[in-house]
């Protein structure tokens, strides 16, 4: 019987040993990742986040789409309406004499209605031709058409409304509760004031951001950052084309966290610590809070090399910056570093993980030596 049980005791303790070697882990020791950092080619460069290197990284490039913020500020508009070409315009041409030129018999008042500003900026006026009043206010209109017909006409008063046309508009596009066109009744109409015309970013949008079409060029920044800077409320031109999207940014979280999933930005930015906050924190179980990585791809022409590299510009185009949350250095640093879309944020197996795995197998063996033994 003694034979049996030590057979199957070293049976086990066999078992165990080769489980040892191969143990299911659900994240990467931070020594695997990091082999191939110290061999004689390597294949990345490593930066310890630390307060001494965060100043030399505030100058190093952007990653993953995230430096397209390129607003811009705010600027004076006119107060009142400016006609544009494809404006619709109504006249009333009053006279004073009973036998006008313009008002039939018994008639003091001559309507012109619905008439359109042509793409040259100009008006059709009887008796008068293709007056240019694109670029002026309906009172300015008013009077440069008055005066030209007071040669022809006795004490004439015109009375002058303009409608503005679709190219005379904005267009707030998805985002809002009510997207549409919106006439420029005036020039002072800006990014906040169209959006609360909208009625406002769509709740569920996490942080929304805003895109500016203007003459064949795109503008783009948060919705946020224009509401915290006033001046960065810009005044919108006729033509604009205002979008409101969700943030596409994202980071991608794996390792010992409480889930493993692609992150949006909640937020302009994201330091390190929130990002494993995001992730769900560390695992206690089975995370290294010595050993949380953030990896990053840079393109090969913001590699620096020489005796710059990692000063000015990253060493290399696969980078891992190391964040050790074991000390007060660390998490306070980890509260400053910018993670980067695209950004890898992994929180590395813990070795003690390990050794409770094989542990908890060792006391399998011996429970079952014991069973034997009775």
């Amino acid at each position: 019987m003694t034979r049996v049980v030590l057979r199957l005791v070293t049976s086990v303790a066999m078992s165990v040993s080769l489980a040892a070697c191969a143990l299911p882990r659900g994240a990467a020791l931070q020594s695997e990742v990091l082999a191939k950092s110290s061999s004689q080619v390597p294949e990345l460069a490593t930066y310890p986040v630390t307060r001494d290197f965060l100043p030399r990284i505030a100058s190093w490039p952007m990653t993953g789409g995230g430096s397209g913020d390129n607003w811009l500020k705010a600027s004076g508009g006119a107060s009142g309406q400016i006609i544009a070409p494809g404006d619709k315009i109504d006249l009333a041409i009053w006279e004073s004499s009973e036998n006008g030129l313009l008002a039939g018999p018994g008639q003091r008042m001559t309507p012109l209605t619905g008439a359109l500003v042509s793409p040259q900026g100009k008006l059709f006026v009887p008796y008068l031709g293709a007056v240019k009043i694109s670029g002026m206010s309906p009172e300015h209109a008013r009077e440069v058409i008055q005066t030209k017909l007071e040669p022809l006409v006795p004490s004439p008063q015109v009375q002058l409304n303009a409608t503005p046309g679709r190219q005379n508009s904005v267009d707030l596009v998805g985002g809002v509760t009510s997207p549409g066109n919106f006439p420029m009744v005036d020039r002072t109409l800006t990014v906040l004031g169209l959006i609360s015309m909208g009625g406002g970013a769509q709740a569920g949008i996490d942080n929304p951001q805003l895109r500016l079409h203007r003459g064949g060029k795109v503008y783009r920044t948060s919705l946020q950052r224009v509401v915290d800077t006033p001046s960065l409320d810009t005044t919108l031109r006729a033509g604009d084309k205002l979008i409101v999207e969700k943030d596409q940014r994202q980071f991608i979280a794996l390792g010992a966290t409480g889930s493993q999933t692609l992150v949006p930005f909640p937020k302009d930015k994201v330091s390190a610590l929130e990002a494993v906050s995001l992730a769900g924190g560390l695992t206690s179980s089975r995370a290294d809070p010595g050993g949380v990585l953030v990896l990053r791809e840079y393109s090969p022409n913001q590699v620096v090399s020489g005796a710059s590299a990692g000063v000015s510009g990253p060493g290399h185009e696969r980078v891992v910056f190391t964040i050790d949350l074991t000390t007060a250095d660390g998490l306070f640093s980890a509260g400053k570093f910018m993670i980067q879309p695209q950004d890898l944020v992994l929180a590395t197996e813990s070795p003690v993980s390990d050794a409770r795995s094989i542990l908890s197998l060792l006391g399998l063996t011996v429970g079952i030596y014991d069973r034997a033994s009775d």
